[in-house]
């Protein structure tokens, strides 16, 4: 059913494919980037999402009704409220098969990260959102939190250097596009956190900015 709405995208790789415990760092736009690598990508995967998502059909629809289709998608309340009636339960149902890892905006992040690196360590890939969309999903990404960040140095320094694939999902072209990866190591060196994390971002806005053509 999911394949009705989201057509397979063209996996378009600047390097290696997926390596078996790493993270990937994507945009969002909306739904159709986290359903295209989750329907369509090969690898083995578990992606962080928003705890609401995740924590029962209340807060799901809570949270879809306010903070995704009125603050980040900009519908009229009233119309996201009506339509979440319908699409609320039947997104819990297909939540709940997605096995996600739930992200906090509090100490309860530590159970994210110990989760995440659980899930590393049997070779899973980590899926990270990391984008600021106060604004809403845009195509030039205006900031990334930190989240991944602390996951990536909390690994490290436990003796696990992840490869980091920065990724961009040209939804129009139904293109993902995926950069090489690069240990985490190499990455830190003589960076900050916040030159590591403006690095990947604007990596990433460049992956959106690229045009591929047919052969």
């Amino acid at each position: 059913i999911m394949k009705i709405r989201y057509k397979k995208p063209t996996f378009v790789y600047l390097g290696e494919k997926f390596i078996n415990g790493a993270i990937i760092l994507s945009n969002h736009e909306g739904t159709d980037a986290p359903m295209s690598i989750e329907i369509y990508n090969e690898a083995p995967i578990r992606m962080w999402g928003a705890h609401e998502m995740n924590s029962g059909l209340i807060k799901m629809y809570k949270y879809q009704t306010k903070v995704y289709y009125h603050e980040k998608k900009h519908w009229n309340l009233f119309l996201a409220r009506l339509f979440c009636l319908i699409a609320s339960p039947l997104t819990n149902i297909f939540y709940k098969g997605l096995n996600l890892i739930s992200t906090y905006k509090d100490a309860r992040l530590k159970t994210t990260i110990r989760e995440s690196y659980d899930a590393l360590q049997e070779g899973q890939n980590i899926v990270i959102y990391p984008e600021d969309s106060t604004n809403g999903y845009l195509p030039q990404l205006e900031g990334f939190h930190a989240g991944f960040y602390l996951l990536a140095e909390t690994c490290l320094k436990k003796g696990l250097d992840l490869p980091i694939y920065t990724t961009f999902f040209k939804k129009e072209e139904k293109i993902y596009v995926v950069d090489k990866p690069i240990k985490y190591s190499e990455l830190k060196q003589g960076k900050t956190k916040e030159e590591i994390i403006n690095t990947l971002l604007k990596r990433t806005n460049e992956l959106g900015q690229m045009t591929f053509t047919e052969e």
